[in-house]
């Protein structure tokens, strides 16, 4: 082992321990691809399903405003699922990471292979005892504000248009309520709950984003475990 100052010290790696982790790298590489691909495919679901609920709303003067929200409901269970795959793929770009700054950086740099102690602890660590980067707030919070706020936003747009402009343009405050009752749910309360969700999801995405903002750690996603 060789001391470089105080804080870091570092172990250099034979060609045999430089190979083994680089196939490694590419083993996390491939696992954070695949997990990457699984989340993405679930915007996907949400974007064509609030697309088929448009569809299927202002295709006729008689048609109602339900299926936009029942596709709002199952957009909810989309970010969650979502969410959920978001940290799986956290944990394998975790350890892709690692080696990047532990081997590729000072490749890069001029300098010998060497994994850096601090380093090399996390990702043992990391393999001995496996555990999630983000905890399932921020993970909601992040895909909130990367994709589906946006979808949100235009699904909650669509309602409120559907109900005061198609087929026609609503007259009183009654007839607007009248068109905004689901069953036997009064149009009142049905934009009550309409009003309670969007404020709860912008207000997660803003305290979420502010949390990830007060973290100034460098790598802080794949340094500090959290807790679910």
């Amino acid at each position: 082992m060789t001391k470089l100052d105080d804080t870091e010290v570092v172990t250099a790696l034979g060609s045999s321990e430089a190979g083994s982790l680089a196939h490694l790298y590419r083993a996390e590489v491939y696992r954070s691809t695949t997990w990457r691909q699984r989340f993405d495919a679930t915007t996907n679901w949400a974007v064509v399903s609030t697309g088929i609920a448009l569809s299927v709303s202002f295709a006729t003067t008689k048609a109602s405003a339900l299926p936009i929200v029942l596709v709002g409901m199952l957009t909810i269970m989309f970010l969650i699922l979502e969410a959920w795959r978001y940290r799986y793929f956290s944990v394998w770009k975790f350890r892709a990471r690692m080696i990047e700054l532990a081997i590729y950086v000072p490749i890069l740099r001029g300098k010998p292979i060497s994994v850096p102690q601090d380093r090399g602890h996390l990702l043992s660590e990391d393999y001995i005892s496996p555990q999630h980067r983000i905890s399932s707030r921020r993970a909601i919070g992040r895909r909130l504000r990367r994709n589906y706020g946006a979808i949100f936003a235009i699904q909650g747009l669509a309602y409120f248009a559907k109900i005061s402009i198609h087929p026609d343009d609503v007259s009183t405050w009654a007839e607007f309520f009248e068109r905004a009752h689901i069953g036997p749910l009064p149009g009142w309360l049905a934009l009550l709950a309409g009003v309670c969700f969007h404020i709860i999801w912008i207000s997660l995405a803003i305290s979420t984003y502010r949390q990830d903002q007060a973290d100034t750690t460098a790598v802080s996603d794949y340094l500090r475990p959290t807790r679910s």
